[in-house]
């Protein structure tokens, strides 16, 4: 196929304008209704509780591969963990700092109470890609060196050089850092307007008023103040006779909207968009997508003990907050849960955006089924995954096709706040396994975990998660922070004739790094048309940052008959006859540019 052989036009993405969507039959997925709570012990005689599957050839495997990849700096840490600060960071991100083709990664250093009094730690380290599989630890090289504590990580070009760019949110004050190309970057927080402060975590880039500039949000967590923490007889610290702080006794200080004005500095505009949290509620995760097909990016922030935020795009540089009305940000009786982490996929093949949300012990992970005009339904009991232990704390997690079967799969890092918790035995444990699901592709998922290879190793307590072709194999892999310790690095080694396909987005009206993009691929096989959808998202999980190269898993499917990207601009673009397993990347207005071939699928 030639790199000019597509259709080009503009137009406005609505919900109405579901092109290829509408044209072709998907493949269905049938989700039942929501299920209240006093219906679960009913269901659990009916639906087995993910049963984990013993099998010869597990479907998916992964190894860690952490310490012979060089992934081995130590990060600062105390072990007693008694303050919130100490317990809440965790942000990793994959990304290709240079340009050359290789994944980076990139991971926020954990500090302690005494030592960010005295100036704080890096609050980063970076492990540059420099050989096949191997990094080296090029934190200071690269001009990384602002100290402070880190807790997230947002990737982003912000400046629209082609160059990805580093947000790092943080206790006391974030960081952004300019990339000047050849992974050496320059701290412009000052001059950008963008230091933050109190106690900032998630983070994420999108262009929600599409100039083609991003702008940024940041959430915030508690008000605290480091040289008047709490102590013992104060309210909220204490659980079970440990001496530890708890969130209850905080407010949550303003969330932050940098809207981007286009000369390398940032405007602060939360409240006047409508998403400032005037009612102090505690924020964690952040997510854009555009939920509604309406072409322009909604905002998703999971809270902390309170209902979540979901802000719809009106278009006009301000949202509107759906509010608890909305299935998504309360728990099924309308309870506030302790949210942790969104991801949005196209679980169901439908062309809209389901969204799973992670959470505290003893409350579910939770899936919902975009209706669209309808709104959410909640499928957590109809997927199994109402069924699974809660006994865990869960962090980072999202969806990928881990097995490159066409259907998306689910991660998930768990680990409870601290250490000290260990002493109460019923409680979940500080270090705990990690969680694969396996989507059988009728929206139901079982629980591979043991089998994949993933807990192979000690145990570690998580945090964020990252996912990314970390070898250009067409494999999905995972990066994993790990509290007091170096990164997993768990290296997708799974065998199966499945066939697969990345796309590198450049933007030239739309911004550069093409955030906000969508990519529809449509396959036809004799069991019919499928067609799956993503976007391109700059954060996301628990404060952290995906490759931001869209990854498709094609199952059989050797030629993929139809590919559309529609740019944040409005710009929509359709080719034909695509053929699998290669990397591409598509220019916005030239098509395809660059064509990497993959290894073969290896059965």
């Amino acid at each position: 196929m030639s790199p000019n052989d597509i259709n080009v036009y503009d137009g406005t993405i609505g919900r109405q304008q579901a092109s290829l969507l509408q044209k072709v039959t998907p493949r269905k997925v049938k989700y039942g209704a929501r299920i209240p709570a006093f219906v679960c012990s009913l269901l659990s005689v009916t639906l087995s509780a993910l049963p984990q599957t013993p099998q010869v050839q597990p479907p998916i495997r992964f190894r860690d591969i952490s310490h012979e990849a060089g992934l081995n700096t130590a990060p600062p840490t105390t072990l007693e963990k008694k303050y919130l600060v100490e317990m809440m960071g965790g942000g990793v991100a994959l990304f290709d700092c240079n340009n050359d083709g290789k994944l980076d990664i990139l991971t926020v250093n954990d500090s302690s109470v005494d030592r960010f009094l005295q100036g704080g730690d890096l609050m980063v380290t970076l492990y540059q890609q420099d050989s096949p599989l191997h990094f080296s630890d090029t934190t200071v090289k690269s001009g990384l060196t602002t100290r402070g504590w880190g807790m997230g990580i947002a990737i982003g070009d912000f400046d629209n050089d082609g160059l990805p760019d580093i947000y790092v949110t943080g206790y006391g004050h974030n960081v952004l850092y300019r990339n000047l190309g050849g992974c050496k970057f320059q701290d412009v927080t000052e001059k950008a307007h963008v230091s933050g402060g109190n106690f900032s975590v998630g983070a994420a880039w999108a262009d929600y008023d599409r100039d083609g500039h991003l702008d940024l949000f940041v959430s915030r967590y508690v008000d605290s103040d480091p040289h008047h923490l709490p102590g013992p007889g104060s309210r909220g610290f204490g659980y079970k006779g440990l001496q530890i702080e708890q969130p209850v006794a905080h407010d949550g200080p303003p969330d932050l909207l940098y809207r981007n004005r286009g000369d390398g500095t940032f405007e602060e505009v939360a409240a006047k968009a409508g998403v400032g949290n005037p009612d102090k509620r505690l924020g964690m995760g952040v997510t854009w997508a555009d939920y509604d097909n309406d072409g322009w990016p909604d905002l998703f922030v999971t809270n902390d003990m309170g209902p979540n935020f979901f802000f719809h795009n009106r278009h006009d540089g301000s949202f509107a907050d759906l509010g608890v009305s909305s299935t998504v940000t309360v728990g099924e009786a309308g309870e506030y849960l302790g949210n942790m982490a969104a991801d949005f996929a196209d679980t169901s093949h439908d062309g809209a955006l389901g969204l799973l949300i992670t959470r505290y012990a003893h409350q579910p992970i939770s899936i919902y089924h975009n209706d669209l005009a309808q709104g959410f339904t909640d499928d957590t009991y109809i997927s199994g995954l109402g069924q699974i232990d809660r006994n865990m704390v869960r962090w980072g997690s999202g969806f990928a096709d881990f097995d490159n079967d066409g259907w998306n799969d689910i991660f998930v890092a768990n680990g409870n706040f601290t250490p000290l918790i260990d002493s109460l035995p019923t409680d979940p444990r500080y270090r705990e396994p990690a969680q694969l699901f396996r989507s059988n592709g009728d929206g139901t998922y079982n629980d591979v975990s043991n089998v994949s290879g993933l807990n192979q190793g000690p145990l570690q307590s998580r945090r964020g998660t990252a996912f990314g072709d970390i070898d250009n194999d067409g494999n999905i892999d995972v990066v994993v922070y790990n509290v007091g310790t170096p990164p997993s690095l768990f290296l997708n080694e799974t065998r199966n004739p499945n066939h697969r396909v990345l796309f590198r987005l450049v933007g030239t009206r739309s911004n550069k790094a093409a955030i906000g993009a969508r990519i529809i691929v449509t396959t036809t096989s004799a069991s019919g048309t499928t067609n799956q959808m993503d976007e391109i998202r700059g954060g996301g999980s628990y404060l952290s940052s995906n490759d931001q190269r869209l990854h498709f898993g094609l199952g059989n499917a050797a030629i993929m008959t139809h590919v559309q990207v529609r740019w944040p601009s409005g710009l929509v673009e359709d080719l034909k006859e695509v053929a699998a397993d290669a990397i591409y990347t598509l220019v916005e207005g030239k098509g395809i540019t660059e064509n990497l071939k993959l290894p073969a699928p290896k059965p």
